[in-house]
């Protein structure tokens, strides 16, 4: 599996800086700073508890580095590679206080996207040989939006839409209130520009036809049952 081209760092700093404020607070870490002397150094690994596929590590380098610019992280691995139980993901190095203040907020960033490629990369590897590719769909975690969706390409996984203003997709909603289906594509067609994709959100047969005859770019097969999908396409 190979690895994602990485996300900007303009994208990802605010969103670290964030968790680290939420965390930190306006005291900093009260624990580490009465417990740990002030010049005390440490390393520790970040290892991995079962097998999967990593994503995250960019984040993590940035918690430690907006805490401490001193402390070293080396990686293992890349981010879409796979690893095994016990495998040593990332090595850490340097002030013990910043280290321990970062590194709640890193296992965070690390666990939930590593979870979400490694989620991606077993329904990936399920449809292989398939004329099918895995993508994600709009429903993530609110401000979290540009990772999870980065965290499926590493799994292997493409994306969907990023959000509202990057295509049309005529959803149930959007059909009922203007009053059917060939309506809503007919009013999107002429509204938007010839670069803008139009999709098309089917729940039977029937919208199926209209949609096809209607020449959309793309459909999307709502909770339809097995032998409807086979029948679909």
């Amino acid at each position: 599996m190979t690895s994602p081209p990485p996300l900007p760092g303009i994208v990802i700093e605010p969103i670290v800086r964030s968790a680290l404020l939420e965390d930190l607070g306006k005291a900093g870490d009260l624990t580490s700073d009465a417990v740990i002397p002030f010049d005390c150094k440490a390393t520790f690994a970040f290892r991995a508890r079962q097998s999967g596929v990593v994503a995250g590590l960019d984040l993590v380098a940035y918690a430690f580095m907006l805490v401490d610019p001193s402390i070293d992280i080396r990686f293992g691995r890349l981010d879409g590679s796979r690893i095994a139980a016990g495998e040593t993901i990332a090595r850490v190095s340097g002030p013990a206080r910043g280290m321990l203040a970062a590194e709640r907020t890193a296992l965070n960033f690390l666990c939930h996207l590593s979870g979400i490629a490694t989620a991606t990369a077993e329904i990936v590897e399920a449809v292989r040989g398939q004329k099918a590719r895995i993508v994600c769909t709009r429903k993530t975690t609110p401000g979290l939006r540009a990772l999870e969706k980065y965290a499926v390409r590493a799994g292997g996984g493409a994306n969907h839409r990023f959000g509202l203003d990057d295509a049309v997709l005529i959803k149930d909603n959007h059909i009922a209130i203007a009053g059917d289906i060939r309506t809503a594509i007919e009013r999107a067609r002429a509204a938007v520009g010839h670069m803008v994709k139009v999709e098309v959100e089917v729940d039977t047969l029937d919208q199926l036809e209209i949609a096809l005859g209607a020449g959309v770019d793309a459909i999307l097969l709502d909770n339809m049952s097995v032998k409807q999908l086979t029948r679909a396409v």
